[in-house]
């Protein structure tokens, strides 16, 4: 099972464009990304810039709608994530408790749809959906 571990920084929502990384976090985050692949379970990880330095497109008018950041409105925002695989959501939670994250971060944990969770109409009308998974990897 895939499982997607989602990282709140809360107050991340105002961190303006440069905001700096602390090197003690940073070396304790590796360590621990470092743990996820040597078991086996890392996929694929990455950090993301500020809402600052983002965009969102809305289409509540049936147009498109481009704001800039930062979003006012937001109350928590994506600071990075992790994808991993492992055999079920509890190890999933397990290895999200071992993240030394700070007490200003919260981690949420959601399980990726598989093309076989779906019925098999939904299934047909995804056809060639893995093919697109693959692009660039």
């Amino acid at each position: 099972m895939r499982f997607m571990m989602l990282m709140i920084p809360l107050g991340y929502e105002t961190a303006p464009p440069d905001v700096q990384l602390e090197p003690e976090r940073m070396s304790a985050m590796m360590r621990y990304n470092e743990a996820l692949r040597d078991a086996g379970v890392l996929i694929t990880l990455d950090g993301l810039h500020p809402p600052s330095m983002g965009a969102r497109v809305s289409f509540a008018t049936g147009k498109p709608v481009v704001t800039d950041g930062p979003f006012a409105e937001t109350k928590e925002v994506l600071g990075g994530y992790w994808m991993i695989e492992v055999n079920s959501r509890e190890e999933a939670i397990a290895w999200a408790k071992k993240c030394p994250a700070s007490e200003n971060e919260i981690i949420e944990i959601r399980q990726v749809h598989e093309m076989s969770d779906f019925p098999e109409e939904v299934q047909k009308a995804a056809a060639g959906f893995e093919k697109l998974q693959k692009v660039g990897r």
